[in-house]
């Protein structure tokens, strides 16, 4: 492990209020997006799509690094120039996507655990020769009314610092990402206590493995009423909640907190972001800012919906959207500027 290493790529990822663009889709869900556009569910459709991304000009004055998927990492322009160089001289920092999805949890009903472990070693080997400088596993737990039971919390906190070791010692920094998803009808309140109790789970099955918490980045969720209560959450009640879970479950040695967006709205990423940047980033010991996929992505994608003639529209779209999580980050975000990219 190159501790050294593992800090310099924490802190570039994290600093100068940028942010983190995650296009790591896989095949599937890819397509199935495109399909819902009417877009040509093919390679060479998805090929062109994360091209319009990377070239996009200006990304880099607000997005630091790229989480990739196994096959974007492997393509090229449609000059023939490989996206990893396109990457590093746009500035950026290329990530990978590695865990297999999730599976059916043995012994718990209706839960899941992320899989990927078997061949990692190896596989991060390659990714490191590739270029790759940091890593990331994605595991889920869904909050309901009787979960997520204790041992679904404890086996996907395990993956993830076996999965967060491995990385380390090939140099790759491990971004963690623990996310509760609240699909039901639980309130702010409960929401928290779960978040605090995967959060306090991870972090001490990262210690027992060993994980030099200077050199990973966590992606958690934000603290949120279920998806069908009736709450609306406001703003400040949001950042408030989700800052207290943070400060009582994440050690100050954390470089930096990227929040994942959920499937939420960009604009209400961006107020959210906001809020906690604006009122608690005095306080706060780790950097808060974002790791956005389709907050960023989605309004790009349905601009170009696969025509040529729209890529620079599309590009401009994904850029606005990516200044204005910048914006978030420093607590200078308003929804003003939310027009026309």
């Amino acid at each position: 492990m190159n501790s050294l290493q593992l800090a310099n790529t924490a802190s570039f990822l994290v600093g100068d209020d940028k942010g983190l663009l995650a296009m790591d889709e896989s095949t599937r869900t890819c397509d199935r997006r495109f399909a819902e556009l009417g877009i040509s569910q093919s390679t060479e459709a998805r090929r062109e799509y994360r091209e319009l991304i990377l070239t996009a000009p200006g990304l880099a004055e607000s997005i630091s690094g790229v989480i990739l998927y196994d096959e974007t990492i492997r393509q090229t322009t449609k000059d023939g120039v490989p996206f990893l160089e396109v990457i590093r001289k746009a500035g950026l920092l290329p990530g990978i996507k590695v865990d297999a999805g999730t599976v059916e949890l043995a012994g718990h009903p209706g839960e899941k655990v992320t899989e990927g472990l078997d061949g990692l070693r190896e596989k991060l080997v390659e990714y490191a020769r590739l270029g790759a400088r940091f890593a990331k596993w994605r595991c889920i737990l869904v909050l309901n009314e009787d979960r997520p039971s204790h041992g679904a919390i404890l086996a996907n906190a395990h993956t993830l610092a076996r999965y967060a070791a491995l990385c380390q010692e090939v140099g790759i920094l491990p971004i963690v990402e623990p996310e509760v998803l609240m699909e039901g009808t639980n309130s702010l309140q409960q929401s928290a206590e779960v978040t605090e109790e995967v959060l306090l789970t991870v972090f001490q099955e990262l210690h027992v493995q060993g994980v030099d918490l200077e050199g990973m980045i966590l992606k958690p969720n934000m603290v949120l009423s279920g998806l069908t209560s009736q709450i609306k959450d406001s703003v400040d009640d949001v950042a408030s909640a989700t800052i207290k879970c943070l400060l009582r479950a994440v050690p100050a040695a954390v470089p930096g907190i990227a929040f994942l967006s959920g499937g939420q709205l960009g604009e209400r990423d961006s107020e959210f972001l906001n809020a906690m940047n604006a009122k608690y980033r005095s306080i706060a010991p780790w950097a808060l800012t974002f790791s956005f996929g389709r907050a960023i992505q989605n309004p790009a994608l349905e601009i170009w919906g696969g025509k040529a003639a729209n890529v620079e529209a599309a590009q401009r779209a994904l850029v606005h959207r990516a200044a204005c999580d910048r914006a978030a980050r420093r607590g200078e975000y308003t929804t003003a500027m939310e027009g026309k990219p």
